[in-house]
């Protein structure tokens, strides 16, 4: 199923198991994310019908709101069988950002928009599961508070952390969620002054030109400054259906990557969580847990995952970056994308890839060109008497090295440091991307919450940056500029060293020393070595 000739300019409509390429679709006018969907919707992965309003209406998002009216958001009706606002089979969808160029996590998404007093009865209806129906409704009441009317995510939280107390959020039943979405109904008109939208095209309307305002927001040109990105690019909306990771013990949300991005090692690196959405795997204030989670929640969905990696790994010809929501033990496909890595992951990841003959040399040789031996080499801490060191505490390593630097717990405190020519390691409670700028400045970033693939880890590993992250033993005390690692105090401005290797956390600046990859470094020198016409790597033959 394939339309947009007799659509408006830059509006596509993606299902699985198109035919035809989309008329005028590209990484410019759909942004690169909604290209890549309708790249896997071709290859017959189970995606999400998506309607995308195109790149075109960044700069006068008004503009798309008759086109999606008359034309967009009828396709999409018709594509998925519901209707936005129905009380007995409404249309629940996701709208989501999507610039040309990668941008992890500065811009906006909000999730279950559509949801609202009155279609709360039907989800009820077509799923059963009044748990997931309220935990989606209060969500939506959050996130379309804190992205569209400006309303803190301090003050929703504050009412899911007096509900939840020492537990799980994921233990709250239908009717805690209830009275939450009761609350922040609350907070809501407390706090914007307004009643939360009860009509379903208010809010999607709303919903897409807030995305498409989240391309001016700070974080987002500091982004774009900082990896030498046009602001003229502008970014797409995707509007898709919902599929819930929220309904159960078999399902989930996920983030994973076809390789590991620190070692470049062959494999998928997943980071998951049970019973949740998306946004609890990316946002940064979540833990997640490895891909053993998956295999025992829902080993089928694993599976899939296992063969689309390998589908999208060879068709992209480069280790990919996978979101994905399994419902009901049903895997769906989110997003793909080229994967963020460290420059051993990269000279390592071209050269396996190249010996699997998914890439040819000019490809792999154009991949290391940049990388020396130098970037190439281990930092781990030194031993010389032999003796292991003691770690203070553990975190999720999500990106490689260590470092060695002062605490720092805000932005300004960072600013300093560099100004006065000082290492320095931010500590915060959460894996923010609002910290783009103080990231790019620090030499290290510890939190307590987060997973190895929120937004914010995803680029401090491109920046370089050693990070750890979800260290259940840190307590961050901004009140008194103090942290806590397992019962141990230490104040702002003291040293403390991260490994970003084996996940330790030491006080006080530790030695370290860095070694040679002679093994990577020798299999480079010898794709460069090899005459021009061949496509031998580590002395193995691959096709082209």
């Amino acid at each position: 199923m394939s339309r947009h000739s007799h659509g408006p300019k830059q509006f596509f409509l993606v299902c699985t198991g198109q035919g035809s390429p989309l008329k005028g679709a590209s990484r410019e006018s759909m942004g690169g994310k909604a290209f890549n969907l309708l790249e896997m919707a071709h290859l017959g992965l189970n995606v999400p019908p998506a309607l995308v309003v195109g790149t075109h209406y960044t700069f006068d998002p008004a503009s798309s709101l008759l086109p999606l009216t008359q034309w967009g958001l009828p396709e999409l009706e018709a594509a998925t069988g519901l209707t936005l606002g129905d009380e007995r089979h409404p249309l629940i969808v996701s709208v989501r950002s999507g610039a040309p160029v990668s941008m992890p996590g500065m811009l906006e998404t909000l999730l279950n928009v559509g949801l609202c007093d009155r279609t709360v009865g039907g989800l009820l209806r077509q799923t059963g599961n009044p748990r997931m129906v309220w935990d989606a409704y209060r969500r939506l009441i959050a996130s379309f508070g804190e992205v569209v009317a400006g309303v803190p995510h301090s003050a929703f939280e504050q009412v899911l952390k007096e509900t939840v107390g020492e537990r799980d959020e994921r233990q709250l039943d239908f009717a805690e969620h209830r009275s939450m979405v009761r609350r922040y109904l609350e907070v809501y008109l407390n706090e914007s002054g307004s009643e939360f939208p009860q009509d379903p095209h208010e809010q999607l309307h709303a919903a897409v030109q807030a995305v498409f305002r989240s391309w001016h927001l700070p974080k987002a040109r500091s982004y774009r400054e900082l990896n030498g990105l046009s602001e003229k690019l502008g970014t797409a909306v995707t509007i898709q259906r919902m599929v819930f990771g929220n309904t159960g013990s078999h399902s989930g949300a996920g983030v994973g990557f076809t390789r590991n991005p620190m070692t470049g090692e062959p494999g998928l690196w997943v980071d998951y969580l049970v019973n949740a959405q998306g946004e609890d795997v990316v946002g940064g204030h979540r833990n997640a847990h490895g891909h053993e989670a998956l295999v025992r929640s829902a080993p089928l969905a694993f599976e899939a995952l296992k063969q689309a990696a390998s589908l999208l790994e060879r068709h992209f010809g480069d280790m990919q970056d996978l979101e994905f929501t399994v419902q009901d033990g049903e895997l769906f496909m989110l997003q793909t994308r080229s994967g963020k890595r460290t420059p051993r992951a990269a000279a390592r990841i071209a050269l396996d890839l190249l010996d699997e003959g998914v890439i040819d040399r000019s490809q792999a040789l154009e991949r290391t060109r940049i990388l020396s031996s130098e970037a190439l080499q281990l930092v781990r801490l030194s031993s010389p008497d032999g003796a292991e060191h003691a770690a203070l505490a553990c975190a999720e390593p999500a990106s490689g090295g260590v470092v060695c630097g002062e605490i720092a717990l805000d932005a300004q405190r960072v600013e300093a440091c560099v100004q006065a020519g000082r290492p320095v390691v931010l500590v915060r409670n959460d894996t923010l991307t609002e910290d783009i700028n103080a990231l790019q400045a620090a030499h290290g970033l510890l939190t307590r919450h987060g997973a190895r693939t929120s937004h914010a880890a995803v680029v401090a590993r491109q920046l370089g940056k050693v990070c750890l992250v979800g260290c259940a033993d840190l307590q961050v005390d901004l009140s008194n500029r103090t942290i806590r690692l397992a019962g141990r105090c230490l104040e702002e401005g003291e040293p403390i060293t991260l490994d970003g290797c084996g996940g330790g956390i030491y006080p006080g600046r530790m030695e370290m020393v860095s070694e040679p990859d002679e093994a990577l470094w020798s299999r480079i020198e010898g794709l460069r070595a090899s005459p021009a016409g061949s496509l031998r790597s580590h002395g193995k033959k691959v096709k082209a």
